[in-house]
């Protein structure tokens, strides 16, 4: 899947209503679209936490349009399995690369005690 309204689209399928009730939530999942147009950006939001952070933001359910309760959660899980086929957690941190500047190195200016 690549458009959030093909998620919402399957949303309405799987638990009731329009794609519309759940469009904000898959939305929220592809934002970093904007700044990273290619499946990279799912390293921000597509795992474990992202699904908790979108819990916190969109609360608990979600009433539908047949005013049904849909947990978010629910939602966010199935965003994230269509696109990756699974629930990650910390499987895109062990991916990266360390490189020097990600231990904390100091940068210093013109002599002075570290710049932070």
């Amino acid at each position: 899947m690549a458009h959030p309204l093909t998620h919402a689209e399957s949303s309405a399928r799987k638990v009731g209503g329009k794609a519309e009730d759940y469009l904000s939530v898959h939305n929220w999942f592809d934002e970093s679209k904007a700044y990273l147009p290619e499946f990279r950006h799912r390293s921000l939001r597509h795992h474990s936490e992202g699904i908790f952070l979108c819990e916190r933001i969109f609360g608990v359910a979600i009433t539908n349009s047949e005013g049904k309760q849909v947990p978010v959660r629910y939602i966010a899980e199935q965003h994230v399995r269509e696109d990756l086929g699974r629930l990650p957690a910390q499987d895109w941190l062990s991916q990266i690369k360390p490189a020097r500047w990600m231990y904390g190195q100091r940068f210093t200016d013109a002599g002075s005690e570290t710049c932070r």
